[in-house]
């Protein structure tokens, strides 16, 4: 009566190459965000706690994946003995090693002299 009938236009038909790259735009933008985001600094990490357990060495103090805490008495090629208390040693493999809690301080220079 007083509303006419509305009928879709056929409109032109969409580049088939402009719609797959909008279809993968979100695809590799994702990619890149877990690039950036997530793997990117795991491997900077890793690389970090690798060149920690190499530089490794006597009086290190440091802490286990356990959990335990001890100087570091002798290095070996793929393990460790930790003092954990006096007279206490463990031997533990080298990857266990979490974190380095302190180096040894320097001794000190003899530089000074007596007034």
């Amino acid at each position: 009566m007083f509303i006419s009938d509305a009928y879709a236009q056929a409109g032109a038909a969409p580049d088939p190459t402009t719609a797959m790259i909008m279809n993968i735009a979100p695809l590799v933008l994702i990619v890149i965000v877990f690039y950036f985001l997530l793997i990117r600094p795991q491997q900077q990490a890793r690389k970090r706690h690798m060149e920690m357990l190499t530089a490794l060495k006597k009086g290190d103090v440091v802490e286990t994946a356990g959990g335990l805490i001890g100087k570091i008495k002798s290095v070996a090629e793929d393990e460790l003995r930790i003092e954990l208390a006096p007279n206490i040693d463990v031997r533990v493999a080298r990857h266990a090693v979490a974190t380095l809690r302190s180096k040894p301080d320097p001794a000190p220079a003899n530089d000074s002299k007596p007034a």
